[in-house]
């Protein structure tokens, strides 16, 4: 189908272009929200009368979102979630997650997110405030407020954890060898004293 663009599309074009897209992605998207109209000569004459006026509206909700996004822009927000040892999610953090930590003006649709945050971490994720206005936000997923803190100092949480189960992996590794050690010890040097209290009975026996 062919369409006229009413404002920027991500990867179609910029306002007044007429591109060429599939009938569902314009039907189901671009049409119902009012982002294209049917490339159909009456709607071609309609755009260039109305194309001023569209033009003036894009400045200013333009304008509005660069305004609000400076606020937001560079921001940090803490996801509490439940993870593994590895550091996996037992669920995810969604576009709409991430909507709802940020707050109005933001909306899911906004949220440029290919797959759910699946993993602990600092996640940098884009947000659409308008078809020319985006900003960047970072999403640090993290078990505990601690280790949200943690992590926002520079900290790899996941790291850090497993050096201190291998170290104290090598704790136990060595308080079990001491300990094997000690019984080692204690069973030869009985041994030994038993050997000495026995000489003396023996030495009077020969006699």
């Amino acid at each position: 189908m062919e369409i006229v663009l009413l404002e920027r599309v991500e990867s179609l074009g910029n306002m007044g272009d007429i591109v060429k897209v599939k009938n569902g992605y314009a039907r189901n998207f671009l049409l119902p929200q009012s982002k294209a109209l049917r490339a159909t000569k009456a709607n071609l004459v309609r755009f260039e009368a109305e194309r001023e006026f569209l033009e003036k509206r894009n400045a200013e909700t333009a304008a509005k979102a660069s305004e609000e996004g400076s606020d937001l822009d560079g921001k940090t927000y803490i996801a509490i979630r439940q993870a593994g040892e590895t550091g996996i999610l037992y669920g995810s953090v969604s576009s709409r997650d991430v909507a709802e930590l940020i707050g109005d003006p933001v909306k899911r649709a906004m949220v440029v997110l290919e797959q759910p945050i699946k993993a602990l971490g600092m996640h940098d994720v884009r947000v659409k405030l308008h078809p020319e206005v985006s900003i960047n936000v970072i999403i640090n997923v993290a078990r505990t407020e601690d280790e949200a803190e943690r992590q926002a100092s520079g900290e790899d949480v996941i790291a850090a954890q497993h050096d201190e189960d291998k170290a104290g992996a090598e704790d136990d590794a060595a308080e079990r060898a001491e300990v094997a050690k000690d019984m080692f010890e204690g069973e030869h040097g009985d041994a030994a004293e038993d050997e000495l209290s026995e000489s003396p009975a023996e030495e009077a026996s020969e006699d």
